[in-house]
């Protein structure tokens, strides 16, 4: 199977999987309001809002890539340079989460922005 499809399987479960800490800590607060999470997660702080973040974003960078991941995948051009960029995103958005869970801002950011110079960065491989 083609490594950027693999990658792109595995950045579109990432949000899922990422709900799981934020479940955790909406549980901590007396349990998990399944009738109005949003307004419960609201009220989250510390771990649980970084949690939320964590969540919301895994989203968002799921719509940056998804293009790439796809442009390179459909393209006969793309080779190595893909794969890599399509491992690197996904191994950025890894480290995104734990460092957003463990509040780590600076690192955070700079995997923030290696996923993002990995996304757009797919959209151009066919021509490289």
């Amino acid at each position: 199977m083609n490594t950027v499809l693999i990658c792109l399987i595995i950045a579109t479960l990432m949000p899922i999987l990422f709900k799981a800490p934020l479940a955790f800590a909406m549980n901590q607060l007396g349990g998990y309001d399944n009738r109005h999470p949003r307004a419960q997660q609201s009220t989250l702080k510390g771990f649980g809002a970084r949690a939320l973040a964590v969540h919301q974003n895994s989203f968002e960078a799921l719509l940056m890539f998804t293009p790439g991941a796809l442009v390179a995948f459909t393209s006969e051009l793309s080779g190595q340079l893909a794969s890599s960029l399509a491992i690197a995103f996904v191994v950025s958005r890894l480290v995104y989460a734990l460092c957003y869970w463990w509040d780590y801002h600076m690192l955070r950011s700079s995997a923030w922005s290696v996923g993002f110079v990995c996304s757009i960065a797919l959209l151009f491989t066919p021509i490289f």
